[in-house]
């Protein structure tokens, strides 16, 4: 249970050092900015079209009386937005980062450097045409997987009571799990640590991802907030990224931070080779 609060530090710790450095934070809003846009237009044209689509896709309950059809097409109109909106979390971060891959690179190596107590940090070989490639790809795996839970859930909300409590629940852990996995990805993938490596390191460190995840989640419900907490949450989920890699974390007063007993240490066998890497496979 420890790791939750230590989630939850390094999610802190990443708005902080945006906070510090200003200019960064400035161009990171754009990319959010954009992305928030395009999923605003697309939830306000489900609200109002959901309700038709509910219809069309429900023609048996037509000649059901009143007031059975009205609730039972308006549950499932609420299901679908809120199968909408979980969607949306879900994908906002893998999205943003696609639109703003350059700079959130920069960002995190920027981060590293900070951190690091020699003041280097790992650098990518590839041309950025491949970065955006590998990214993309690994993105919409995490999507994938991502829809296959939300369905799951979808289907599980329909369940008296579990529906209504533990689902909901879930359904945050669940999306606070890829949030992580997509903003580790930045640094891990500049280690050339390739996602299934990701995966597992993450659900080596499941509370730890949680702490960090969850909480970002719930904050990406709130209009506007995801687009304000996105370059923290890429600052803080680099510093994580050493975490899980067991690499030593400069404080902000200088002081090394040491590494959990728990970790792995900066081995190759947590990294796939460079070749590995390049290939993308």
């Amino acid at each position: 249970m420890r790791d939750l609060g230590v989630g939850f530090r390094y999610l802190l710790k990443g708005q902080r050092w945006v906070a510090r450095h200003g200019k960064q934070y400035g161009f990171g809003l754009l990319p959010g900015l954009i992305t928030l846009v395009l999923y605003a237009a697309a939830l306000v044209a489900l609200a109002m079209w959901g309700p038709d689509f509910v219809g069309w896709a429900t023609p048996f309950a037509d000649g059901w009386s009143s007031p059975w059809l009205g609730l039972f097409r308006g549950l499932l109109t609420v299901l679908l937005f809120a199968l909408g909106l979980l969607l949306s979390v879900i994908t906002f971060t893998a999205v943003t980062l696609l639109i703003g891959q350059p700079f959130y690179e920069s960002l995190s190596e920027k981060v590293d450097r900070d951190v690091s107590p020699d003041g280097t940090a790992p650098e990518s070989e590839l041309p950025l045409w491949r970065e955006l490639w590998i990214s993309g790809r690994d993105s919409l795996r995490i999507v994938v997987r991502a829809l296959l839970w939300a369905v799951l859930l979808f289907a599980l909300g329909f369940v008296p009571f579990v529906g209504q409590t533990v689902v909901p629940v879930i359904g945050f852990m669940v999306t606070g799990f890829f949030l992580t996995e997509e903003l580790t990805a930045v640094a891990l993938q500049r280690r050339g640590v390739e996602l299934r490596a990701r995966l597992a390191l993450l659900r080596g460190r499941k509370t730890l991802v949680w702490g960090f995840g969850t909480p970002l989640g719930l904050a990406f419900l709130v209009p506007f907030v995801a687009v304000f907490l996105m370059p923290g949450a890429v600052a803080g989920a680099t510093l994580m990224a050493r975490d899980l890699l067991g690499e030593e974390i400069r404080d902000d007063d200088g002081a090394e931070a040491p590494v959990a007993p728990s970790q792995p240490s900066p081995s190759q066998q947590s990294q796939p080779s460079p070749s590995i890497r390049r290939d993308g496979h």
